[in-house]
């Protein structure tokens, strides 16, 4: 009986697992025995897949941590992780089971230390300014006193209430305020978003685009202002339209902002003073340089006056002015009248030079010259070419009128039969023809009886058939009356029956 039995096998009652068994078995144990961890190292290789999760490994001097940074949890970190930045990550250790690996779920990032965070900063600083983003040709000149001022800070802070207050002081401006966190994770992309926002606006809407943009916020340390040093932050600023005035904590501070910022601000109070002069003093100034109009002007005036009056002390007198050209006319008028009678003189002279020339001769001689060239003139007329024209333009005649007369036939042969063809129209459309069928029309006093009470007020009354007209009361009605000839609107006119 024993030898039916298998013998027992070392070990067979160790339990057996499935793949997917071990690697659950596994991830919940590293959870459960690790749970939320804090781990620092050095940021290595990064990776940014298409769908928005970011991939990368923290590392030390002999070992690598996998770590993951799901897509909806990248707009929380404070810090986005980069090659060689030393940081300290937080999240939940847990593995997969599709590749055997396990990694770290990162929902926070810090940078481990102050001296890795000027690190950074130095790194991004030389980065942006090998674009030239920090290029002092590019920076644009800020308005000599703008009409809207936009500023991007907290709306609760102490900073917005220096910056108006001082602009209440100097010279009141409007101010369009864009609320924005000024430190954590949401400070940079809202500060990048209030910066492309006051530059989509539009010039002159319903709400109108600054003309000078104000970013500020109070001291603090090196974390806090690490949002105004971010990548996208510096990016937006370098491509404002609007001049920018960076005023980011205190003197000391230098955020990447400043580097890019058209104009930086040592403190928001200080931006507001750049923003705008000081409204009295420039009231005070203008009055001054109307003064000094008014006293240019009048001193001018002044010094004009007396060159005219110097001027004129160096003129003659009028009166001695119009003495020689009196005494010219007066000499000229004396010579006038003895130079006329010479004139009329000369002219009569003249006059009788010429016609001692005229004689009955002379002029007979002149008249025979002109015949002669009048004869020579018609002998070279000859009217042989009018003769021509005539005979051409008599054939021309002779054609249209045999043209004309061909026309003129041509066109009564139509119109004849045209007439011929409607009164055989009429012919047949005529009440004759239905006379001729066996109606009559009856007629008295000239009128046209329809109806058989019509015919019974009349006493008499005039029948016509188609061969004549009879006559019945007071007529014979043996003797057939005379045939009339109906007109031709007839049938417009009578009844048949």
């Amino acid at each position: 009986m024993s030898d039916l039995l298998d013998d027992p096998i070392p070990g067979q009652n160790t339990p057996e697992y499935s793949v997917s068994d071990i690697s659950g078995e596994v991830k919940r144990t590293l959870e459960g025995a690790f749970g939320r961890i804090r781990v620092r190292g050095e940021v290595g290789r990064v990776f940014k897949a298409r769908s928005g999760h970011l991939y990368y490994d923290i590392k030390d001097d002999r070992n690598v941590l996998a770590c993951t940074t799901w897509k909806g949890q990248i707009s929380g970190l404070s810090v986005v992780p980069e090659e060689g930045l030393e940081v300290v990550v937080t999240g939940r250790l847990t593995a997969f089971g599709a590749q055997s690996k396990y990694n770290l779920n990162v929902d926070e990032v810090a940078v481990a230390g102050q001296g890795a965070l000027m690190a950074l900063l130095e790194k991004r600083k030389k980065q942006l300014e090998a674009e030239g983003l920090f290029a002092p040709e590019r920076k644009k000149v800020l308005p000599y006193l703008p009409q809207i001022i936009g500023v991007a800070t907290s709306p609760s802070g102490a900073v917005i209430r220096d910056i108006l207050h001082r602009l209440r002081d100097r010279f009141p401006r409007k101010v369009l305020i864009w609320p924005v966190a000024v430190q954590g994770s949401n400070c940079a992309p809202e500060v990048a978003n209030a910066i492309q926002g006051f530059n989509r606006m539009t010039p002159g809407g319903a709400l109108p685009r600054p003309d000078l943009i104000i970013v500020a916020r109070g001291g603090g340390s090196i974390e806090d202002l690490w949002g105004f040093n971010e990548e996208i932050v510096a990016r937006a600023a370098a491509a404002s339209d609007i001049p920018l005035i960076s005023a980011v904590g205190h003197e000391t501070d230098t955020t990447l902002i400043d580097f890019v910022s058209d104009r930086r601000a040592p403190t928001p109070t200080a931006a507001a003073e750049l923003a705008v002069p000081v409204r009295m003093e420039l009231l005070a100034w203008t009055g001054e340089q109307g003064a000094r109009l008014s006293r240019s002007a009048t001193d001018a005036v002044q010094r004009r006056a007396q060159r005219l009056r110097d001027l004129s002390r160096a003129l003659p007198r009028p009166d001695t002015l119009l003495n020689i050209p009196r005494q010219r006319l007066d000499l000229v008028a004396d010579r006038l009248a003895p130079a006329l009678d010479r004139s009329v003189q000369n002219r009569r002279l003249r006059v009788v030079e010429i016609s001692a020339h005229l004689r009955p001769a002379t002029l007979r001689n002149l008249v025979a010259a002109r015949q002669e060239a009048v004869r020579n003139l018609s002998s070279r007329l000859s009217l042989r070419p009018i003769q021509r024209e005539i005979e051409a333009q008599r054939n021309n005649v002779t054609r249209l009128a045999e043209r004309l007369s061909g026309a003129q036939t041509a066109r009564l042969d139509r119109m004849r039969q045209n007439l011929e063809a409607t009164d055989r129209l009429r012919e047949t459309l005529s009440y004759k023809a239905t006379l001729e069928r066996g109606y009559a029309v009856v007629r008295a006093e000239g009128q046209v009886l329809t109806t058989k009470e019509q015919a019974g007020k009349h006493a008499s009354f005039e029948i016509e058939f188609a061969d004549g007209v009879l006559s019945t009361g007071q007529a014979n009605p043996s003797r057939p009356s005379q045939k009339k000839t109906p007109s031709k609107d007839t049938p417009d006119q009578g009844s048949l029956f």
